[in-house]
């Protein structure tokens, strides 16, 4: 075996090691049981309704919060709104940030960065009381951009992480981590939330610590994450003449022009674009459309534990 064989061979042996490594993998795990919390509590369950009843309490029913030219947006209209904006964002962030996975050494230093950020902005919910929808919508926004950029990195460090044999093991873990984790808090609010006003706390505070308890959870839990995963080299080198943003965009309409060629492909993308948005959009909307439908057309207030049931129920 000549020099050069026998460093391949130790650089594949170490690389099988490196891969699958335990407690590594571990750590990835635990990331989509943190971050699942901002998506049961907040996205899913809490945000949404409270948001339009912040802001019906301000303007009415469904009075204007602004009108921009022909973008005419209402008290109903807001929180469907505010998740259109941050989406819409991350359609210009994420390709740069993808960018940033491939062709630098700071994946793991800018999804902690975007996970704290996040789980922050999360956090700072807490303080949405009466007059402060439009401040709930920026903190939302941003924290709804911060998680997408984190999945971004996340994602990125799974072949990283594993060989390829156990990739589709591993990623079957961390969904399954995330919807019991995610659950779990959605549990516990619910629990909290229901015995709020034996506790003599307001369904409002309720609703605020529970969406604090989701940035919480998410930053929190993180830590075990970011203990245990290691930095990677850049799996590309940087072409002269590029920047992180533009080779960005140069990879997307790479592939943009790669798939007027696979049809096919192209067809299953286009059908699973609409078939992935209709389900976020039920995501999102399903608890102001029951709180609004069911209750405040009804002149009710919407209680917070009855959206947190029936979304637990979901979830599970």
């Amino acid at each position: 075996m000549t020099r050069n064989q026998t460093r391949d061979s130790s650089r594949e042996a170490d690389e099988s090691i490196d891969r699958n490594n335990r407690k590594e993998i571990f750590g990835w795990i635990v990331y989509d049981w943190a971050n699942s919390a901002f998506y049961t509590t907040v996205v899913a369950a809490l945000f949404g309704e409270y948001l339009t009843r912040l802001a019906q309490a301000s303007v009415g029913e469904n009075g204007t919060i602004f009108q921009f030219g022909p973008l005419l947006v209402t008290a109903k209209s807001l929180a469907p709104f505010t998740t259109s904006v941050s989406v819409f964002l991350q359609v210009f962030l994420l390709p740069i940030l993808g960018a940033f996975g491939n062709y630098s050494s700071l994946k793991k230093r800018l999804m902690m960065v975007f996970c704290y950020l996040g789980a922050t902005a999360t956090c700072l919910l807490v303080f949405l009381t009466s007059g402060r929808h439009l401040l709930g919508s920026v903190l939302f926004i941003f924290a709804n951009v911060c998680f997408g950029a984190s999945i971004v990195f996340y994602n990125s460090f799974l072949p990283d992480l594993t060989t390829e044999d156990q990739r589709d093991r591993v990623s079957s873990l961390g969904f399954a981590w995330g919807y019991f984790g995610g659950g779990l808090l959605l549990a516990l609010n619910l629990v909290f939330v229901f015995l709020a006003p034996s506790m003599g706390i307001s369904q409002g505070m309720a609703v605020r610590l529970s969406l604090l308890s989701a940035g919480a959870w998410w930053g929190g839990f993180s830590i075990i994450t970011f203990k245990r995963l290691r930095d990677r080299p850049a799996t590309k080198e940087l072409p002269k003449n590029q920047t992180y943003v533009t080779i960005g965009f140069t990879e997307l309409f790479s592939t943009f022009r790669e798939l007027a060629r696979l049809r096919e492909t192209l067809k299953y993308l286009i059908a699973y674009l609409f078939y992935n948005d209709g389900i976020q959009t039920v995501i999102t909307v399903s608890a102001p459309f029951i709180g609004q439908e069911l209750f405040r057309s009804r002149g009710l207030e919407t209680p917070a534990s009855f959206l947190l049931g029936i979304l637990l129920v979901v979830q599970f």
